[in-house]
């Protein structure tokens, strides 16, 4: 499949967003707790082991890391409030107020399923509009009629979240300018 040649120059920007206080200290204490399993892990290569589980740690450490980034309430699975306890999330509600006051549309992507829907939860609370949400679960005829809805609809969902999985290729979602 060819890429259309009259699309504008994407324009990329590297935003950075700080953790929240509560975020910072979950991530010290997934370091803390994943060095203190390291350091087991070795003692026990050092004892004959296979040191596979070092590995593991750190692999496992990364992934919560990344949840925890993302947002305390996804990292912490206790479906407790969003507003205000994640840097990424408060910046990605900015973005979105932004773009959504000029009346662009918008595809918001995330590698986790659990973090999709709560982002479709928050964001449509947030701003007052339906937004999509497809994941791997979603059935293909209802995935088609999103993506239907979404191109073909101005006045539908603004907002459309997407599991990278799901969605990572072949969908045309050429409505979205954000």
């Amino acid at each position: 499949e060819t890429i259309i040649q009259d699309l504008p120059d994407k324009l990329e920007m590297k935003v950075y967003c700080n953790l929240t206080p509560e975020q910072t200290t979950l991530y010290q204490a997934v370091v803390q707790e994943a060095m203190e399993r390291i350091e087991a892990a070795e003692q026990e290569q050092a004892a004959g082991g296979s040191g596979m589980q070092r590995r593991g740690v750190v692999l496992s450490m990364l992934l919560r890391l990344k949840q925890v980034c993302n947002h305390p309430a996804q990292f912490l699975g206790d479906g407790s409030a969003l507003p205000g306890r994640s840097g990424k999330l408060n910046r990605l509600g900015e973005m979105l107020e932004e773009a959504l006051s000029v009346g662009d549309r918008a595809l918001v992507f995330t590698q986790f399923a659990e973090m999709g829907h709560m982002l479709q939860g928050y964001l449509q609370s947030l701003f007052g509009v339906e937004a999509l949400y497809l994941h791997g679960g979603t059935p293909q005829k209802q995935r088609d009629r999103m993506v239907a809805r979404f191109q073909q609809d101005r006045s539908g969902p603004p907002i459309f979240v997407l599991s990278l999985k799901a969605a990572g290729t072949g969908l045309n979602l050429t409505a979205a300018n954000h």
